[in-house]
């Protein structure tokens, strides 16, 4: 075996080549046939999701019996994603079935010089992932080939001093891991807070309604229903053209959970004067013409100006219909269904003026004081998101809602006081929830920082005895 004799911080332990101390490095297999009923397991990329495989849901495939031996996994061995989004990440053979591994993964066997644990952990550390990073090919689909991989370089002590710095990390990684671990249940626990204070509005419990108010002080009050009398008022004179003319969408409460006293059932076609598609324009950040607000601009229910293209010379925006107060943005369609249907109202003028692309629908609120604020507050409800999510369609990998599906969007309508109650206590409450997620947030960058270092110092011998 040859060596680079270079010297660490602290340590003088040997550098060597990895392909100098790999048994073999192998290119995966092409399966012609994937998921029948016979044949190996067939381990992809896919089948890695956070460090581990669920080796009863990896297909079988179809491959001559000659070959097996050629591309078959046994404990000890580790395969490297070597192209996609997930280049250069790896995973260390535990016990497994019968299986081989696929043409995008590169299977590293080493010799009995090397502990496979001790280069199963040198693969996570910066050193590893800096020379990876150095080697990758391609711009849009990434990758990295066998002698790539096999040029990477790492310390290598002896077998014994191995077996300590693994024991070492084991022992770190072990208190950092239960530390994650608690960091995501207060995550999951703030998430579920969230929806918990959400719920409670629907049920009347998060602030004395207007009801109560009006009984305790023996007055009257205007009731959710005869606040949607007003806004269809206002609606019928905002309204412009065949508009005009056209009666909103009925609104269908049947299956809808009960509202406390005073509130009553609206649409989404019932709260808005208009609504439209967005302009399928190529935009561009160097463009001159007009901005035009995209799906990363609809960030935390905000509109963010922070990421803006523009589209071209021969596009311009209409007068009356650039974005204004009052237009509430929904993204329409994505890869990802849990962005459909998010949302972001537009709280104040925007300079410059924009228009917006056509994966979002646009509807223009009336403008009812404090109605803004309302829908932000209870836009992320679960109750409004289940129906979004049930009634999205799906195409060729795409999740879509129509506008005249949102149109149908069923909201909760309490009166103008009660909305600014709840929405002044959402955001105290959520105010404390930010706060905390915020220091959670950092936490685990910080485990993760303590992580790249427990690795730096192992790998320097700085947690074993600096044994040859």
């Amino acid at each position: 075996m040859s060596a680079l004799r270079t010297k660490t911080a602290d340590s003088d332990w040997p550098r060597v080549r990895l392909s100098d101390v790999a048994d073999s490095i192998q290119y995966g297999h092409t399966a012609s046939a994937i998921g029948r009923d016979k044949g190996p397991r067939f381990l992809r990329i896919t089948d890695i999701q956070d460090g581990r495989v669920d080796w009863a849901a990896v297909p079988s495939c179809d491959i001559l019996a000659t070959e097996v031996p050629k591309y078959r996994l046994r404990s000890g061995d580790l395969v490297f994603a070597r192209t996609g989004a997930t280049t250069g990440k790896s995973y260390l053979i535990g016990d497994c079935p019968e299986a081989v591994f696929a043409s995008y993964l590169i299977r590293v066997r080493v010799s009995t010089a090397v502990s496979a644990r001790y280069l199963a952990a040198f693969f996570q550390s910066a050193d590893y992932w800096q020379q990876i990073e150095r080697g990758k090919r391609g711009i849009g689909q990434p990758n990295v080939n066998g002698r790539t991989l096999g040029d990477v370089v790492l310390p290598l002590p002896s077998i014994g001093v191995q077996q300590e710095v693994v024991a070492e990390i084991e022992k770190q990684f072990t208190r950092l891991d239960a530390g994650v671990a608690a960091l995501r249940r207060v995550q999951a626990n703030l998430k579920r807070y969230r929806a918990a204070v959400l719920n409670a509005t629907f049920e009347g419990h998060l602030v004395p309604t207007e009801a109560e108010v009006a009984r305790t002080a023996g007055g009257e009050y205007e009731t959710g229903e005869q606040l949607l009398q007003r806004i269809l008022t206002e609606r019928y004179k905002k309204a412009t053209g065949q508009r005009k003319r056209k009666e909103p969408a009925a609104s269908d409460d049947a299956g809808l959970p009960n509202l406390p006293m005073g509130w009553t059932w609206a649409n989404l076609d019932q709260l808005s004067w208009a609504s439209s598609y967005g302009t399928s324009a190529k935009c561009g950040y160097e463009n001159p013409g007009p901005a035009v607000l995209r799906i990363p601009n609809i960030a935390n229910g905000r509109i963010d100006l922070a990421d803006l293209k523009f589209a071209g010379s021969q596009s311009r925006i209409e007068k009356g219909d650039e974005l204004e107060p009052g237009d509430l943005l929904i993204i329409r369609t994505n890869g990802s269904r849990n962005l459909i249907g998010r949302s972001a109202v537009v709280r104040q003028p925007l300079n410059p003026a924009a228009t917006y692309a056509s994966y979002l629908i646009r509807f223009r609120l009336v403008r009812e004081p404090r109605l803004f604020a309302w829908l932000a507050t209870i836009w992320n409800c679960s109750f409004l998101r289940a129906w979004i999510e049930r009634r999205a369609a799906t195409s060729a990998g795409q999740h879509n809602i129509s506008m005249s599906v949102l149109a149908t969007l069923p909201i909760p309508l309490p009166p103008i006081n009660e909305q600014k109650r709840i929405a002044d206590e959402v955001s105290r409450l959520f105010s404390v929830v930010d706060e905390a997620e915020t220091i959670v947030a950092l936490n685990l960058q910080r485990a993760t920082r303590l992580r790249q270092s427990v690795l730096q110092r192992a790998f320097s011998g700085a947690v074993a005895p600096s044994r040859a």
